[in-house]
């Protein structure tokens, strides 16, 4: 295929949206030979941080001079973004020839009555994935969950260590309205007797992960329990962080922004230290600069100085506080805002959140069928609408807002990595 026609195919595939299930990934995967099993991994899901901390792990991997294969979701800009080797985006034109051999697998399954249904858009990126990383050979591969965990396509990998970060509501169409049920469904990665490093750290989804690992006779790393503790520091830059794991204390400053990058890094810190044990030895100066060296696109990405623009997907509500917790920690300011949510997001409790921290507030729209509209966000929040101003076009959105900031006041992009990926797009900031 060539460019035209894969993109083609790419967006044929959306249309079949999310269906949640192994059996079909499996039966893809078995015709493309198991390329899974090729490499070993690590498996990471939660609600929010499983990006962050994927990315903190390849790079602590990668300083080690290990060979590493990278699967993460959504990308921002390109397609490609999301599988990496090296730190490197495949190439367009393998990703292409990966496709193409996907599609002749794909369509003799079909025609054959193999397959159940057509594999869907993720299960397809899912399975080049693995046959990317199989073929250049990785020594190990870190693996983001899509959504969920326990019907993700990528549940169907053993790996050396299984990863929970957060639990918290999102995507409850598909997962279920209460903590407990959302942890159930991520703590479907657990495998019998692989250990499992937990971020969550109280509450009926931590009581559900544990009775899950019980259950599979995996071990439970609890990353802040069992006399395990994470210490901040504030300083002019940012936070300061000092992680006592029970086996060693890691003094640290993330090369990613944001106080809950320390969370974060701290849920690395752990899964890498269970690979020491396990896999092979990892030391901790190579740890500590893993976790300082990690950069994630997207994440208080800060893409100008003058005026400061920051970008942030914090696309729901665990997110939209963190985000307001960094603009009243280190911003210290109010800033503008522009903003933009999927409709399927509590947009009220989002902008409850976000909207208090900002002395303008400039409501836009991605072109995505599930992208809220300005008036559906005006009207969840309509006790800030003294503050709002609403354009739909982002790009023109983008530039009221540095026009109103004039260059001295911030500027903060956030509400969805959808949105993040319409900006990037513009090179505004390049």
């Amino acid at each position: 295929m060539n460019p035209a026609e894969c993109r083609d195919y790419l967006g044929r595939l959306q249309h079949f949206g999310i269906k949640l299930g192994l059996k079909n990934i499996r039966i893809l995967l078995r015709a493309l030979g198991d390329p899974q099993r090729a490499f070993p991994a690590v498996h990471v899901a939660g609600t929010n941080g499983k990006g962050s901390v994927s990315a903190m792990l390849d790079r602590i991997l990668r300083g080690h001079g290990f060979r590493t294969g990278l699967y993460t979701s959504p990308h921002l800009v390109s397609v490609t973004e999301r599988l990496r080797v090296d730190g490197e985006e495949i190439p367009a034109d393998r990703f292409c020839a990966l496709l193409d051999r996907a599609r002749a697998t794909i369509d003799d399954l079909m025609s054959s009555g193999r397959l159940v249904y057509h594999p869907t858009f993720f299960e397809v990126l899912t399975a080049l994935a693995f046959l990317h990383f199989a073929e250049r050979k990785v020594d190990i591969a870190v693996l983001e969950v899509g959504m969920g965990g326990r019907f993700d396509a990528t549940n169907v990998v053993r790996p050396l260590v299984s990863v929970i970060t957060t639990i918290a509501r999102d995507h409850q169409k598909h997962l279920g309205s209460t903590l407990r049920e959302i942890a159930f469904e991520k703590a479907g990665i657990v495998k019998p007797g692989v250990p499992i490093v937990c971020g969550v750290s109280k509450g009926e989804a931590l009581r559900e992960i544990r009775r899950r690992a019980r259950e599979r006779g995996a071990p439970l790393i609890q990353v802040f329990g069992g006399g395990r503790t994470l210490e901040a520091r504030r300083t002019g830059r940012g936070f300061r962080f000092k992680y006592a794991s029970g086996e060693d204390e890691y003094l640290f400053a993330p090369g990613l922004a944001g106080r809950y990058q320390g969370e974060n890094a701290a849920v690395a810190i752990a899964a890498a230290e269970v690979l020491s044990r396990t896999w092979k030895p990892l030391a901790k100066s190579g740890i500590i600069r893993g976790i300082q060296e990690a950069r994630w696109q997207g994440r208080l990405e800060t893409v100008s100085r003058k005026p400061l623009v920051i970008l942030d997907g914090a696309h729901n509500e665990e997110g939209a506080a963190s985000l307001a917790a960094h603009i009243r920690d280190v911003v210290r300011k109010p800033v503008i805002l522009v903003f933009g949510v999927m409709k399927d997001k509590d947009i009220r409790v989002m902008a409850r959140r976000l909207f208090p921290q900002a002395r303008t507030v400039i409501l836009t729209q991605v072109p995505n069928t599930r992208s809220a509209p300005p008036s559906a966000i005006l009207e969840a929040a309509p006790e800030f609408r003294d503050r709002v101003l609403t354009e739909p076009d982002t790009a023109k959105a983008v530039r009221l807002a540095l026009h109103e900031s004039a260059g001295r006041v911030p500027v903060i992009i956030a509400g969805s990595l959808f949105l993040v990926g319409e900006v990037k797009k513009l090179r505004l900031f390049s």
